[in-house]
């Protein structure tokens, strides 16, 4: 997918070569994407946001154009990432947007490195440990997805249920079309290490959200059939002052789903803090 004004730069990372795309100038503002999808997840943020802000997209470990996945990984080893990205950028601090995986990872990088973090926007994320159905829901995905060499067929279902729910199914077929796509993109044997690791081995963060000082914004979807209203609710509990916003209408990809309602409660939450 090309977007205007971006280009493409590499970083080397603890996780390998990460792909961003990078366009804008202004405060820096890093958007880090769900499992089995790409920075491009984040399209309308970044045509939003580019006239005022240095926007970063970026490819997690093992997807889209970064460097291939060899075994699994720490949520503090992600944390690491940003923090080269950083580095690599010569800023002293970068607004965190991530969804779900993203989300996770936006909070441990806030709580980890306060310093380097301007706000944060957690998104259709979770702080507490996988429970046996979903180990086991995604145990079977990956092991089909290994036999069938990737996220095709008979598995497409299984993935568009997990993210989208009615109002995108029914209404949008153009965000069915993206998340179709992008989930066939990935290299299954490098995206099932990011799944062991983002799922089944995901760590109770709750205690270390509790630690976060810096600015948040938690965003749940009312359709999200993944981390329901109430598992993200926990989340935003566990971190002191954190705002929390339902999105009525959207699932597990609500930047995708309802990319103007997300805009604006970004920019509103940047407004309140004073960061615009």
């Amino acid at each position: 997918m090309t977007l205007a004004g971006v280009e493409d730069r590499y970083v080397e990372t603890v996780l390998g070569r990460i792909r961003l795309r990078i366009g804008g100038e202004g405060p820096t503002m890093l958007f880090w994407p769900s499992l089995l999808m790409d920075g491009t997840l984040w399209s309308g943020q970044a045509k939003h946001f580019i006239d005022r802000f240095q926007v970063v997209l970026v490819d997690p470990p093992g997807h889209g154009g970064s460097s291939a996945l060899t075994g699994p990984f720490s949520f503090e080893q992600c944390a690491e990432v940003i923090r080269a990205i950083v580095d690599d950028l010569g800023v002293e601090q970068v607004h965190v947007i991530g969804n779900s995986w993203g989300g996770m990872i936006g909070g441990t990088f806030a709580a980890l490195h306060p310093d380097r973090t301007g706000i944060a926007v957690l998104m259709n994320a979770t702080a507490s440990p996988a429970g046996l159905r979903q180990k086991l829901e995604y145990g079977v995905l990956t092991r089909t997805a290994q036999l069938l060499g990737g996220i095709r067929g008979p598995l497409k279902n299984p993935v568009r249920d997990a993210f989208l729910g009615p109002t995108a199914k029914r209404e949008k077929p153009e965000v069915v079309a993206t998340v179709n796509d992008l989930a066939s993109r990935v290299d299954i044997r490098s995206g099932r290490h990011a799944v062991t690791s983002v799922v089944p081995h995901r760590p109770d963060q709750r205690e270390l959200f509790s630690t976060i000082r810096t600015p948040v914004l938690v965003v749940a979807g009312a359709e999200d059939a993944t981390f329901p209203v109430d598992e993200t609710e926990e989340m935003a509990d566990s971190i002191p002052g954190a705002r929390f916003v339902v999105l009525e209408q959207s699932a597990h990809l609500a930047a995708l789903e309802s990319p103007k309602e997300v805009n604006a409660l970004i920019d509103d939450f940047l407004a309140d803090q004073g960061a615009s």
